[in-house]
């Protein structure tokens, strides 16, 4: 049977649309919540409850689906609100936009099981996120850079320079073409999660969710390489930055979505074949894990996505490593700190992904 290139890439586009279409709704609730969670937070004068609750409040925070806990976390710790303990805790518990990859997979996996992974590693991110956090703050750990006098801390935002055509791309284009889009797609992207569909617009909805696609492919590219300064990443301080940050998180997760099932696609169905695939990967399990862990080592939830991706799409892909993506991925929670204390940004980021191979191959090691 002659490939068809072609056709590959329109269907991977439209796989790609329908799960973003759903996990669109999501991203833009989760981001409201986060924006209420910080208002509220920031306004506290002193921490967030006792130290020795930071961990555990950190993990729980950590669970919540989406990047915005770690960004309200890593705020409170550059205003000694929280403890290493707690930010490093909301890190390993995380798992970013990741998590809506696993809640939004469509036809692309069995939504039973996709839940299931999601719950399993939220379990265990949760846990490792109390226990490491614990032992960082019990040793008395403590961030190099936040100290009472410090009375000058700048807004993100502040650097960033913004001009009229980044704010027609992402205020007006972005809102006015991805928001109809998600809303129409949305109905049936949830119809599919239970195998159903809407057939009298299946060809106008297939053609949709490729645009869908494209769109967002072009403007995370276009706004990572050339608009990276605007202000909506100031993260959350506004209702409007909160949504300019959510259609950003659309676009970059329905973006890694895309180039996952491209080339896990092409790799697995036309390049090596099912079968020779599946040989390697279930005898060389210890090296998916150490590179799961990598790859969600990446800064923002880039690399959590990929390996989300690869779980729903590639058969008996292992547990243990998508724990260990999970664990390794520190959201985009990771940006404000870098931009403020790069020394705890790089211990939060490596402490994780040594937490994050412990973590997984103790999880194999008992059946995971």
């Amino acid at each position: 049977m002659k490939f068809d290139l072609w056709s590959f890439i329109l269907d991977n586009f439209d796989a790609a649309g329908s799960i973003g279409a759903y996990v669109s709704l999501s991203i833009l609730g989760f981001a409201l919540i986060s924006f209420v969670a910080k208002k509220k937070y920031n306004k506290a004068k002193t921490s967030i409850g006792p130290k020795w609750s930071h961990p555990i409040i950190g993990s729980f925070l950590g669970t919540i689906p989406g990047c915005g806990a770690t960004i309200v976390v890593a705020s409170l710790y550059q205003n000694k609100k929280v403890s290493f303990g707690g930010l490093l805790a909301t890190f390993i518990s995380t798992l970013g936009e990741g998590s809506f990859v696993l809640l939004g997979a469509s036809n692309e996996a069995d939504v039973v099981a996709n839940l299931k992974a999601y719950l399993t590693i939220t379990i265990f991110g949760f846990v490792a996120g109390v226990i490491f956090g614990y032992l960082f703050d019990l040793f008395g750990f403590r961030s190099s850079n936040v100290n009472d006098e410090q009375k000058h801390k700048k807004d993100i935002s502040q650097h960033f320079k913004q001009n009229k055509l980044s704010e027609f791309l992402i205020e007006k284009l972005a809102f006015y073409i991805m928001i109809p889009m998600v809303i129409f797609l949305a109905p049936g992207a949830i119809m599919a999660l239970w195998g159903g569909g809407i057939d009298t617009i299946s060809s106008l909805t297939y053609w949709i969710s490729v645009a869908f696609t494209i769109f967002c492919v072009v403007f995370y590219f276009v706004n990572l390489f050339v608009f990276k300064y605007h202000d909506c990443y100031s993260s959350y301080n506004t209702i409007k930055s909160t949504l300019l940050h959510a259609i950003l998180d659309i676009a970059m997760v329905v973006t890694f979505v895309f180039i996952g099932l491209l080339v896990s696609n092409y790799i697995i169905d036309i390049l090596i074949g099912v079968k020779i695939f599946n040989k390697w990967m279930q005898s060389s399990v210890y090296v998916v894990i150490f590179l799961a862990a990598i790859i969600g080592l990446m800064p923002g939830c880039g690399g959590m996505i990929a390996v989300a991706v690869a779980f729903i799409t590639i058969p008996n892909f292992p547990m243990a490593a998508l724990i260990a993506a999970a664990i390794a991925t520190s959201g985009d929670g990771i940006f404000p700190l870098l931009a403020e204390n790069k020394k705890d940004a790089m211990i939060v980021s490596l402490v994780g992904f040594v937490v994050a191979l412990f973590v997984a191959y103790i999880s194999f090691a008992i059946g995971f």
